[in-house]
C-alpha cells in the first residue's frame, strides 16, 4: 500500500514536471515561432492576432524583403556580415588561446596583478568604454570601417574568453606537456600540437559565442559604420523601418528569419562540442 502511494506520488510529480517544462518551453519558443509565422502573414494581419497560423499565406515577403528599400539588397548586408564576423571569430580564438596559455602555463613578473586586472574587466560594462573607444578609433581613422571590430580581436579584447580558456587549460594534465618537452618541443610547438588540440571543445564554444554575439550586434555597427554599402544585417533591417512610410513588417520578419539561420545552423551543428566545452570548463575550473 505504501509503495503504491509512493509510486502514485512520483507519477504525479513527474507529470507536473513535464507539464511545467512543456509550458515553459512554449513560452520561450513562442516569440521565435511568431516571427516565423509573421513572415507568411499579410501586413494587416500581423498585429491583429496572436495566432501562429496565417489566415491567408503570403509567400512573396521573402523575395520583396530581399531586395530591401535602397540600392543595396540584403545579399550585400549578408556579405558584409560575413566579412566582419569571420575575421573577428578567427582572431578572437587565436589571441584568447595564446593569452590564456601564457596565464595558465607560465610564471612572469606581475602575473597576479595582470590576472586581477583581467578579472576586473569582466565586471566592467561595455557602455563605460563606449565613448573613449570611439574617440580613440576616430583618432586612428578607423571609423566607417570594420577595423574597430577586427583589430581589437587580435589582442584578446574579450576577457570572458581568456578567463574561460585559462580555466580549461588549468584542468589539463601537465604530464602530457612535460612529455612533449622531453621529446624536444618548445612552448609554441606544445601549444600547437598538444594543448591546442586538447582545447578544441573550448575553442569551438568560444567561436560559437563570438559568432552569435558579433553576427547579432547592432550597437557596434551603428556607432562605427556610416556608409550604407558597409551596413550589416542589423543595420539593414533598421534602415527598412526608417526609410519606408508604410512599414512592410512581413518583409522585415522574413529577413529576420533568414538572418537568424546562420546562428541556428552553427549552434546545432556544433552543439555537441559547445555543451562539452562549457561543461568541461566549469568542472575543471
Amino acid at each position: 500500500m505504501y509503495s503504491q502511494n509512493r509510486k502514485a506520488k512520483n507519477t504525479i510529480s513527474l507529470l507536473l514536471t513535464y507539464a511545467f517544462l512543456i509550458l515553459f518551453g512554449i513560452f520561450m519558443i513562442y516569440p521565435l515561432l511568431w516571427v516565423v509565422s509573421a513572415a507568411f502573414k499579410s501586413n494587416d494581419e500581423i498585429f491583429k492576432s496572436l495566432s501562429l497560423i496565417p489566415q491567408k499565406i503570403v509567400t512573396n515577403a521573402f523575395i520583396k524583403g530581399w531586395y530591401g528599400t535602397g540600392q543595396y539588397t540584403f545579399g550585400r548586408f549578408f556579405i558584409n556580415n560575413f566579412i566582419l564576423v569571420v575575421p573577428v571569430v578567427f582572431f578572437t580564438i587565436t589571441s584568447s588561446t595564446l593569452v590564456a596559455y601564457g596565464f595558465a602555463r607560465f610564471n612572469f613578473p606581475l602575473k597576479k596583478l595582470f590576472f586581477v586586472i583581467l578579472i576586473s574587466t569582466l565586471m566592467l560594462p561595455d557602455s563605460v568604454n563606449l565613448i573613449p573607444r570611439y574617440i580613440l578609433f576616430n583618432a586612428f581613422g578607423w571609423v566607417d570601417s570594420y577595423k574597430p571590430f577586427i583589430i581589437p580581436s587580435m589582442f584578446a579584447s574579450t576577457p570572458f574568453f581568456v578567463f574561460m580558456m585559462i580555466q580549461f587549460m588549468r584542468g589539463l594534465p601537465r604530464e602530457i606537456e612535460e612529455a612533449a618537452i622531453i621529446d624536444g618541443c618548445n612552448s609554441f610547438q606544445i601549444l600547437l600540437r598538444v594543448t591546442g588540440p586538447l582545447c578544441k571543445t573550448a575553442m569551438i564554444s568560444m567561436g560559437i559565442f563570438q559568432f552569435i554575439w558579433t553576427w547579432n550586434d547592432f550597437l557596434g555597427p551603428l556607432i562605427y559604420i556610416n556608409s550604407v554599402e558597409k551596413y550589416t544585417i542589423a543595420l539593414g533591417l533598421r534602415m527598412c523601418v526608417d526609410s519606408a512610410a508604410a512599414i512592410a513588417w512581413n518583409q522585415i520578419m522574413a529577413m529576420t528569419v533568414i538572418a537568424m539561420l546562420p546562428c541556428i545552423i552553427i549552434f546545432f551543428a556544433a552543439q555537441k562540442y559547445f555543451v562539452e566545452g562549457i561543461a568541461t570548463s566549469g568542472i575543471k575550473g
